[in-house]
């Protein structure tokens, strides 16, 4: 299975929908998507079952950017919140 990305506008702001498997040779689309949208972005996963590290740690960075993550499974914000730590505290063991 691949991803799909559909954009849906809500006024000025756009939400990127993410559809099935996310791996790292998925995110030059996704930031793409969000270079080429330039305004307030939601990324909505409620429709992604997989993530790879590579993902989740764009992820982070996507979210210490202001970009809203929304429907995320427990696992995938667990996994956020984890690398996001290790990013700030340095590497852990």
């Amino acid at each position: 299975m691949t991803l799909r990305i559909e954009k849906l506008p809500d006024g000025p702001n756009i939400t990127i929908r993410l559809i099935g498997w996310m791996r790292a040779e998925h995110l030059e689309a996704l930031k793409a998507q969000i270079v080429s949208t330039g305004t307030s972005i939601t990324l909505d996963f409620e429709e992604v079952s997989l993530v790879d590290i590579d993902v989740v740690r764009f992820l982070g960075s996507c979210q210490a950017r202001g970009i809203t993550l929304v429907n995320c499974s427990p696992y995938i914000s667990d996994w956020i919140a984890k690398e996001s730590g290790r990013d700030s505290q340095g590497s852990e063991s």
